[in-house]
């Protein structure tokens, strides 16, 4: 049994208890020694400050309740493996928006460090074990992100200036937030743009400056935002108009199978050995992207614009290099 696992055990021994508990039982239910036991003691009375006191008469330590208070420690029990997770858990958020939280969950991380800073690997390992890698991520506003954030929550609505990289414009708009979004590395906002009156996804890269509002924010309801925002490939938003037809050679078809491409995606592994995937999409840019990073391992088999748009694509793209 590990340090923390021997800490809480005890915990709830002696809350549990309704007489003092003799040092031999605490040694078989902790399973340990009696040096180790008094050490856990020690942790629980002079660290966690638990009110424990040692009754001579009866020979056993016992936890005082004070007026009709029941005896209980402060904050929440993990055990060591719970513990580590959320250390990673910590620096994952870390990794994917640096900054944005670090004033709130730096404290809970210090505690958390502090709980299994004697075990045997130890926190300082997670920098070295630990390895996030994003790829293409673009960098966002420490400020901005945290504003949005705010009113996401607050349900305010934000001002802001909007540069769409399509058309290379940049538009001042009233939005309300309704979802944050993180989508291949990079942060989205879904909103309700009152501008143009309808539900809209903006790049939080994109976004100079942002400015909270005192207005309330239009809340629109889970239905209908997964039906516009979630429903066709990937970030572009819109009822889905059609569904890709996709077929994988066999050696592609080991991937593909365990690849979720969309939520409604439909697989079937061929006799060839090949796989089969249909998707529904409304616009075939992104889809179009990761079609073509299969190379010749994948053909588009419907519709006949989808399968169109690929092959210009990847003939444009044999262009570039037949010089």
């Amino acid at each position: 049994m590990k340090k923390v696992d021997r800490v809480i055990a005890l915990d709830h021994l002696l809350r549990r208890a309704r007489q003092p508990v003799p040092l031999k039982r605490i040694r078989e239910e902790l399973e340990c020694s009696e040096k180790t036991v008094r050490r856990t003691i020690n942790v629980l009375r002079d660290r966690m400050h638990m009110p424990l006191e040692y009754d001579i008469k009866r020979r056993g330590w016992l936890c005082r309740k004070d007026d009709d208070n029941l005896c209980e420690l402060p904050g929440l029990w993990f055990s060591v493996d719970e513990l580590y997770a959320l250390m990673v858990s910590y620096r994952l958020l870390s990794d994917l928006q640096p900054g944005v939280l670090d004033e709130y969950i730096e404290p809970i991380r210090q505690r958390v460090a502090a709980l299994i800073a004697k075990e045997p690997i130890g926190h300082p390992e997670l920098d070295r074990r630990v390895r996030i890698v994003q790829m293409a991520a673009r960098p966002v506003n420490i400020e901005h992100f945290r504003k949005i954030t705010s009113a996401l929550l607050e349900r305010k609505r934000l001002r802001l200036l909007y540069h769409g990289r399509a058309r290379d414009q940049t538009t001042e708009r009233t939005v309300s937030p309704q979802r944050l979004v993180y989508y291949r590395a990079n942060w989205y906002l879904d909103a309700w743009c009152h501008n143009s009156n309808g539900l809209r996804t903006f790049s939080l890269d994109r976004l100079h400056p942002v400015v909270i509002l005192d207005d309330a924010a239009k809340d629109i309801s889970d239905q209908r935002l997964d039906g516009h925002v979630a429903s066709s490939y990937g970030i572009f938003a819109g009822a889905p108009k059609a569904t890709a037809v996709l077929r994988f050679t066999p050696s592609a078809a080991r991937w593909v199978a365990d690849e979720q491409w969309h939520p409604q995606q439909h697989g079937k592994v061929l006799k060839s050995g090949g796989y089969e995937l249909r998707v529904p999409y409304s616009d075939p840019r992104e889809l179009a992207g990761d079609i073509l990073r299969y190379g010749p391992e994948v053909e588009v088999i419907g519709p006949k614009t989808l399968r169109t748009h690929v092959s210009n694509l990847a003939k444009e793209t044999a262009a570039v290099y037949s010089g």
